[in-house]
C-alpha cells in the first residue's frame, strides 16, 4: 500500500503538520490569565469613515422597525419605506435566469469568468433597444447594480475633486464622497458636509436647482426621476444642466434608475437625449427597479468616448481600468436574465410591473392629497413626497410607525432639504398599499386640512 507524505520540505527546514486539537494532549488547560484577550492593533482607523454620521439611512429604518416589533410582537407592520420591489419576477424573465443557470451544468454551456465589461450580446441589446443605437456597445459597462457603480465612479475621480448634489438626494452620493475623501467635516448646525455644494430642490423651484447660485464643482450628481422627491426633470431643465456643466468643465453623474417609470413622453429618459451631453455626462442605470432585480443584481453604466479629463485622456479608459481590477464581471446568470428582460416578451412583462407600481403610487398620492397634505411625485416615479410643515421628519416617522404601524422614510435622511417631508414608496403588494391608505386616513383625517 502506498502512502502519501504530509511532510512539506522547504529550503533548510522540514515542517510537519500540527496535530489537531482532538489529537493533542488534554492534560494542560490554560489558566484564566492565559486566555487570549483582544487588544487594539497599531493600524489607524480610516479618517474618512470616521466622518460618516451614524448608520446608513435604510439599515437605520430597519433597526427602528425591528425595535418596534420587539416591543409589539403582534403588530402587523406595512412597509412603504425602502425602495425594494415586492412583485415576483415575471415568467419569461424568470425562465431566462433559470436557463442561464442550467447552462452552467453542461459541458457546452459552462462558462467561468466573463468579460468585465459584460456580455457583448447584452451590451448590444442595451445599446439598440434602450438607447436606440445612440450609444455604442463599447460605451456600456454591465455591472452588479447602480450603488456599486457609483462607488466605482468615485474611485475613478479620487479625492481631489469637488462635488454637487441635489438636496434632497439619494444618500449614497454623499456617503461615497465622504468615504473617498472628497469632503471636509460634518457641520451639525446645518446638517451638511463641508466641501459639498448642496443644490436645493423643492416646490418653490420646481425641484430643479437655481444653477445661478450653484458654485462650480468637478462632479454634479443628478437623479431624474428623483429619489426621493419623485420629480422628473424636463428637457429644458436638463438642457440647462448640460450647458452649465459644459460652461464649468464639470462632469454630470446622471442616475436614471427610475427612468422606466416616466409616463410623460416629453420627459427625457436619458441624459443623452440632450445635445452635448456626451461630452459632459456619465449615466448610471439598473435592472433593479426596471425588472424587479433588486436581489438579482444587474445594472449598467454608459461612459461616452467623447468624455475626457482635463489632460485629454478618456474617462472611459480609467473606468475600464477600475472595472478590470476591482470587478470580475456581473453574474452570468444575472446577465441571461437581463437578455430576457430586453426580449419583446420580457419588455411587455416589465411594463405590467411598472403599471402595477404606478397604480400604487396613484393611490398613495390621492390619499395624502385628500387628507390635505402637499404631495409631489408619484406620476413619473414610484415615490411620493409628502410635506409636514413645522414638523421634524423623524418625529413624523415615529408617529406613523407607532400609531398606524406603517413604515415610511423620513426626508431628513436624504439631506437637510428633506426635513419636514416623508417619502412613501409604491413598492408594495396592492393589498398592503390599500390597507396602508386606510390606516393613514384614520390617523390624519382632518389633521392637515
Amino acid at each position: 500500500m502506498a502512502f502519501i507524505s504530509l511532510t512539506t520540505t522547504f529550503v533548510g527546514a522540514t515542517v510537519r503538520p500540527r496535530k489537531s486539537a482532538l489529537c493533542r494532549s488534554t492534560k494542560h488547560r490554560p489558566a484564566p490569565d492565559e486566555i487570549f484577550t483582544p487588544s487594539a492593533s497599531a493600524v489607524p482607523r480610516n479618517k474618512n469613515l470616521e466622518k460618516l454620521q451614524a448608520g446608513y439611512l435604510f439599515p437605520e429604518i430597519g433597526r427602528r422597525r425591528n425595535a418596534y416589533l420587539a416591543k409589539n410582537p403582534g403588530a402587523k407592520i406595512i412597509s412603504l419605506g425602502v425602495g425594494d420591489t415586492t412583485m415576483p419576477i415575471p415568467p419569461h424573465i424568470c425562465k431566462g435566469l433559470a436557463d442561464g443557470a442550467s447552462k452552467l451544468g453542461t459541458p457546452d454551456g459552462y462558462s467561468g469568468y466573463g468579460a468585465e465589461q459584460g456580455m457583448g450580446i447584452l451590451r448590444e441589446k442595451i445599446s439598440s433597444i434602450l438607447y436606440k443605437g445612440s450609444i455604442a456597445p463599447d460605451e456600456v459597462f454591465v455591472s452588479d447594480g447602480a450603488k456599486c457603480d457609483i462607488s466605482r465612479l468615485q474611485q475613478v475621480f479620487g479625492s481631489n475633486v469637488s462635488i454637487a448634489v441635489q438636496d434632497p438626494s439619494y444618500p449614497v452620493y454623499v456617503d461615497t464622497a465622504v468615504m473617498q475623501g472628497q469632503t471636509g467635516l460634518y457641520d451639525s448646525a446645518v446638517s451638511q458636509f463641508e466641501g459639498i455644494a448642496y443644490m436645493r430642490c423643492d416646490a418653490s423651484n420646481g425641484f430643479f436647482p437655481d444653477l445661478s447660485t450653484v458654485p462650480r464643482t468637478d462632479l454634479i450628481f443628478f437623479c431624474s426621476p428623483n429619489n426621493p422627491t419623485g420629480a422628473a426633470a424636463t428637457r429644458e431643465q436638463l438642457t440647462q444642466l448640460v450647458r452649465f456643466a459644459k460652461k464649468n468643465g464639470s462632469i454630470i453623474v446622471f442616475d436614471a434608475a427610475y427612468a422606466p417609470f416616466i409616463n410623460d413622453p416629453a420627459v427625457p429618459t436619458s441624459i443623452f437625449e440632450i445635445d452635448g451631453a456626451r461630452e459632459v455626462a456619465i449615466e448610471v442605470n439598473s435592472f433593479s427597479k426596471y425588472a424587479g432585480f433588486t436581489g438579482v443584481r444587474l445594472g449598467w453604466v454608459v461612459v461616452p468616448n467623447e468624455l475626457v479629463f482635463a489632460d485629454g485622456s478618456p474617462v472611459r479608459a480609467d473606468f475600464n481600468r477600475i472595472m478590470t481590477t476591482c470587478f470580475n464581471g456581473a453574474s452570468n446568470i444575472s446577465q441571461h436574465g437581463g437578455l430576457a428582460c430586453l426580449d419583446e416578451q420580457g419588455r411587455e412583462e416589465i411594463q405590467g410591473l411598472i403599471k402595477y407600481y404606478l397604480g400604487n403610487a396613484g393611490m398613495l398620492r390621492k390619499t395624502m392629497t385628500e387628507l390635505g397634505f402637499d404631495v409631489y411625485g408619484g406620476t413619473d416615479a414610484p415615490y411620493i413626497w409628502v410635506g409636514f410643515p413645522g414638523k421634524k421628519s423623524w418625529e413624523v416617522f415615529n408617529e406613523i410607525l407607532e400609531k398606524a404601524q406603517v413604515v415610511t422614510i423620513p426626508g431628513a435622511g436624504f439631506g437637510p432639504g428633506g426635513e419636514g417631508y416623508l417619502r412613501l414608496s409604491a413598492f408594495a403588494p396592492r393589498a398592503s398599499c390599500e390597507e396602508a391608505c386606510k390606516r393613514l386616513r384614520a390617523l390624519y383625517a382632518g389633521v392637515a386640512a
